[in-house]
Formats: structure tokens, sequence, C-alpha cells
């Protein structure tokens, strides 16, 4: 009886482990037909590099609630929840190149296959916030 609930106890946690690198990973540098280039900016301190820099061509989209948001992001980025990202279309630049993350980059895909039916194609997903080693900044946009 103890072997058994051992076993099972070691499987759970395997199972969890598995499933937080499967989320967390999974979607992280996925990119629309002509996102390809936005991939130098996957590794966090190139990611900084274009925070440092702004290339206003490049956008960094944090698609997490407003509230979270609020709570600290990724300076730059620009605040476009995933609930209401549709509705605001007219601000989102086609011809720019829209680097999309939430907390673990599965919202942030979603988005990113939303848009594309949309006609954007210069995207990638970086992946969660948490990714972020450097201060974020708190506070609205």
């Amino acid at each position: 009886m103890i072997r058994k609930k051992y076993i099972l106890k070691i499987a759970l946690v395997s199972l969890s482990l598995f499933l937080a690198l499967f989320l967390t990973g999974f979607y992280e540098g996925s990119v629309g037909s002509d996102g390809a280039v936005l991939k130098q900016y996957l590794p966090p301190e190139k990611l900084k590099e274009l925070v440092d820099k702004p290339d206003s061509s490049i956008w960094i989209i944090d698609v997490r609630p407003a509230s979270a948001y609020q709570k600290g992001h990724i300076p730059t980025a620009k605040s476009f929840p995933s609930s209401t990202i549709l509705t605001r279309l007219s601000e989102l630049p086609k011809d720019n190149y829209l680097i999309l993350y939430c907390e673990t980059g599965v919202r942030a895909h979603r988005v990113m296959k939303q848009l594309e039916k949309q006609g954007y194609t210069r995207l990638m997903v970086w992946g969660g916030a948490s990714r972020w080693p450097y201060e974020l900044v708190k506070g609205a946009q």
C-alpha cells in the first residue's frame, strides 16, 4: 500500500513537472509567416537590447489582462489584453512587427492565431513574462 502511494506521488510530480515545462516553452518562438526576423529577440538579453534602443517598427505586446500588465510588464510593452485585442485592430499596424507575450505563451499563441486570421504576418510569441529577468515596469502605459 505504501509503495503504491509512493509510486503515485512520483507519477503526479513527474506529470506536473512535464506539464509545467510543456506549457511554458511550447509556443515560445512561434512566428507568423513573415515573423522569422523576430527570432533574434527570443533571448531575454536581446529583447532587452530592443527595449533599451526601441525600433518604432517593432512593438512588444502584452496580451495579459490589464490588471496583470499594471502589476508589472516589460518596459515599452503596449497593453492589448487578449479579451479586447480583436476590437482594437485599428490600433495595430499590419506593417509593424509584433512580439507577443503573456504569462506562459499559450494565450499569446492563441492571439497570434487570431491576428493571422485578420491578415497579420509579422508576429512572434516571445513566451511568458516570467522569462524576463530584468526589472518590470508597474502601472499603466
